[in-house]
């Protein structure tokens, strides 16, 4: 199916991750020019672009995103070959992998995950608003597209990182205000959030062997499996088509196989070693 992203192009934020890559490679696929951008892996992802068929229509952008000037003067010149930027994936983030409840949490700690997470966010929107602005709404009435990476937590909570939580939930009051204010810029603009739940990366794979983990997970779910980065990518470039979705603005995609905030499978009724044969890791 022709999703109409061919020669779109497209900023995708923390690309050198699992998910912001799986985003990049799909939306490389239905034929956009993306932009890459990375900052403490952007080697990697430079490299990884070398390796790609399509590495013609990708261009890298290196910046913090706490830095908001830097920010905006790298995806200018990070856009400049490409040409008109028409969507957006405000995708990088983090997450301290410690436990550690609010009142034992360092201050410091705080301040990185909301500046990445919350500031980062506004500051990726506005540069991306800034070039709407600039050079005007698309010809062609198709509307520039923000997508958010949100996350289960901000619905449900999660115990021991209340401020990853926290930041996560933030980008819903963002979205929906960036929302209406993006409409002044471009008729057809939407802003949109895509929400995971327990998602496979490198960076999180590593936890699955722990003893107790997979059957942790899966007991919120009815799907007793994962998510794999692929399943995030394929809802980001749904909200991010102009035919699939030109008239979804304003709302929340969860990709959490139906997690909900209670138990639904007793332990006894979880199959780990299936759940990992579903994504390969055994």
């Amino acid at each position: 199916m022709d999703l109409g992203l061919n020669e779109r192009v497209v900023l995708v934020t923390g690309a050198s991750g699992g998910i912001g890559r799986s985003v990049a490679a799909a939306l490389a696929e239905e034929g956009a020019r993306v932009v890459l951008h990375g900052h403490r892996g952007v080697d990697g992802l430079r490299a990884w672009l070398d390796e790609q068929p399509w590495r013609e229509r990708g261009a890298v952008l290196a910046a913090d995103v706490r830095d908001a000037d830097a920010l905006e003067a790298g995806l200018r010149s990070a856009t400049e070959p490409l040409g008109r930027l028409h969507g957006c994936v405000v995708n990088a983030g983090i997450w301290p992998p410690e436990d550690t409840p609010l009142v034992d949490l360092d201050p410091e700690r705080i301040r990185a995950v909301m500046d990445v997470n919350v500031l980062g966010a506004f500051w990726t929107t506005r540069a991306f608003l800034r070039l709407v602005r600039e050079r005007g709404a698309d010809p062609d009435g198709d509307g520039a597209s923000i997508v958010y990476t949100g996350s289960t937590a901000a619905t449900f909570g999660e115990r021991g990182h209340s401020d990853y939580a926290a930041s996560k939930s933030a980008l819903h009051g963002l979205m929906r205000s960036v929302k209406n204010e993006i409409t002044a810029l471009d008729p057809y603009g939407r802003v949109n959030i895509v929400e995971p739940g327990w998602t496979v990366t490198e960076m999180t794979a590593k936890n699955l062997d722990a003893p107790g983990v997979v059957e942790k997970v899966v007991r919120t779910m009815p799907l007793q499996q994962l998510a794999a980065p692929e399943d995030i990518a394929a809802a980001v470039l749904w909200l991010l088509s102009p035919r699939m979705a030109r008239h979804v603005s304003g709302e929340t995609i969860t990709v959490a196989g139906g997690m909900e905030g209670r138990v639904l499978h007793e332990e006894s009724e979880v199959d780990p070693d299936g759940v990992k044969r579903r994504l390969g890791l055994v």
